[in-house]
């Protein structure tokens, strides 16, 4: 379980094919140990499993299944991630509970600044469309956000200076795609109402 509240990234540095996927390793200041091996680490808000450890560079294995559902279909050497550890019990949880469990991508349609902040416009399926709330949390690469305005197509969130500065949702532009992962109490909810009907 993870809170969506940023404070370290990484940069790929290498990528591994595999039959069934990809091994990729990220260069992170994030403090990580031999004794951190199998721990599950958010990497742009997707659960990911630590497999090894060598000079600050963190090797992690993505599953076909992985692949198919997030942004990592186009994963390339030299891309930005947002990286988070695992809660710890009795942690501080200044964002939302998230599960590391991405439900599909959305794709950046329109970006506009007012003030200091930016606000996102998002294209997503419309059939996890009909899960969003506004109001409501969503996950995008990892960092917990607000959905100020569900839309035609996608939804419209706004981002604090604060939050540009922590992660890499500073160098989104038009047309790039970003994990998204849809609050679990929405899903939750009209999973119960919907069997009650």
């Amino acid at each position: 379980m993870f809170n969506g509240i940023i404070f370290n990234q990484g940069i790929v540095k290498k990528i591994k094919e595999r039959s069934k996927g990809l091994n990729i390793f990220i260069s992170s200041k994030i403090k990580l140990s031999q004794k951190d091996l199998g721990a599950s680490i958010a990497c742009d808000g997707v659960c990911l499993t630590l497999i090894s450890v060598k000079n600050k560079l963190y090797e992690f294995y993505l599953s076909n299944e992985t692949i198919l559902r997030s942004k990592f279909k186009k994963i390339k050497i030299g891309d930005k991630i947002n990286l988070e550890q695992s809660l710890r019990y009795g942690k501080r949880i200044s964002g939302h509970i998230c599960q590391g469990h991405v439900d599909t991508v959305a794709n950046i349609v329109k970006i506009r600044t007012k003030d200091k902040a930016q606000i996102i416009s998002f294209k997503i399926n419309k059939y996890y469309k009909k899960n969003l709330i506004e109001k409501a949390s969503i996950l995008i690469n990892g960092v917990s956000l607000t959905i100020s305005k569900v839309t035609k197509d996608g939804f419209e969130i706004w981002l604090i200076p604060h939050t540009l500065k922590l992660t890499n949702l500073k160098n989104l532009k038009k047309n790039d795609l970003v994990n998204v992962e849809i609050d679990i109490l929405s899903k939750y909810i009209k999973k119960f109402i919907n069997e009650k009907k």
